[in-house]
């Protein structure tokens, strides 16, 4: 089935433009560089958050969006606007944002019910199942013999985690090692089986006596925390569900308007 959606830029560039309290980074001749400019800048960098960016790489973005504001305006100065490219550019550009717009009002208008997002989530109970966790570190070095020197220093250690982090930060050859050997929390599918049999095999708070052998290396792995697996409770999963409910209808709905215009539409394919 054909899928509809809006592009990543427009839905960026709709929301920054209503909203009331756009933030402004700069001004260009009086004109503001706003929400909806750095978008467009970042809509070229996949999964790019302009807040999570560091300050000099915030700053590129706001430089490129200031270039690109000052070279628009000579372009526009340029008298371009005459120019008979532009004019058969424009009109289709002008079809794609009527129509893109249209179906972003398409799928605004689609509702779901409380009572349908809760029977598809009592239905697909196994899709919001949370498995088991761990929040660990680890230090990987290149030999069995290392691994277990350091398991031997951790062992006589009096502070464990902090002993731990010590040892990561200068032994770990793992990018990891900086950071002590943090690696967050991750379920067991995220990390190769003798990783995670070793991990998960750990109460709270200890280190494996052993170095667990992976393709990587050896690896000493300290534990911090644990979760249980559990269910997601509906209110935590209901604005995802509801959203994925709304995509369905959305293109069910689009479908259906596409094969009555289509059936009434004199189309040649050549």
């Amino acid at each position: 089935m054909k899928k509809y959606f809006l592009s990543a830029t427009l839905a960026l560039t709709l929301l920054a433009s209503t909203t009331l309290s756009a933030k402004t980074y700069a001004t260009v001749n009086g004109d503001k560089i706003e929400d909806n400019d750095i978008a467009a800048i970042l809509s070229v960098i996949p999964g790019a958050n302009f807040a999570t960016l560091q300050k000099d790489q915030q700053k590129k973005v706001i430089e490129q969006a200031i270039e690109k504001r000052l070279l628009a305006d000579k372009a526009m100065k340029s008298g371009i606007e005459k120019d008979p490219l532009y004019q058969e550019t424009l009109k289709k550009m002008k079809k794609d944002l009527a129509l893109e717009i249209w179906m972003k009002k398409q799928f605004d208008a689609q509702k779901v019910s409380d009572a349908d997002a809760k029977a598809f989530y009592k239905k697909n109970t196994k899709m919001f199942k949370q498995p088991a966790m761990a929040k660990a570190k680890h230090i990987l070095v290149k030999t069995e013999g290392e691994a277990k020197k350091i398991i031997a220093q951790l062992k006589k250690a009096k502070n464990v985690k902090k002993t731990f982090v010590k040892l990561a930060a200068e032994k770990s050859t793992g990018p990891s090692g900086p950071n002590g050997g943090e690696l967050g929390w991750f379920d067991a599918t995220k990390m190769v089986k003798p990783f995670a049999d070793a991990a998960f095999a750990l109460k709270k708070g200890t280190f494996t006596k052993k170095p667990v052998k992976t393709q990587f290396g050896y690896h000493v792995i300290y534990v911090e925390d644990k979760k249980k697996s559990e269910n997601v409770s509906f209110e935590k999963a209901k604005k995802n569900i509801v959203q994925s409910l709304k995509v369905q209808k959305f293109q069910a709905h689009m479908k259906e308007v596409s094969k009555g215009l289509k059936a009434k539409a004199d189309i040649s394919i050549k």
